[in-house]
């Protein structure tokens, strides 16, 4: 018993460590689908929470790019 508890926590570990390199790319891959909708400020709202949230994380450099992108294509 104490073998499958220590196996369920190891996983559940592990899954949580595995999360933390995706930092916002879903609510990304949202704000990129809301773009092709042309939901325009609803993908920049995305995006900005994203580098408020992330804001040292890849997706976040992303998200800079796309808001650059969005607002000045106004």
């Amino acid at each position: 018993m104490k073998r499958i508890t220590l196996l369920l926590v190891a996983t559940a570990v592990l899954a949580i460590a595995g999360c933390a390199g995706e930092k916002g790319k879903e609510q990304f891959d949202t704000a990129q689908f809301e773009e092709k909708q042309n939901n325009r400020d609803h993908a920049i709202q995305l995006y900005e929470e994203i580098v408020r949230k992330y804001p040292d994380s890849p997706v976040a450099a992303k998200a800079r790019e796309r808001i650059t992108a969005l607002k000045g294509s106004k």
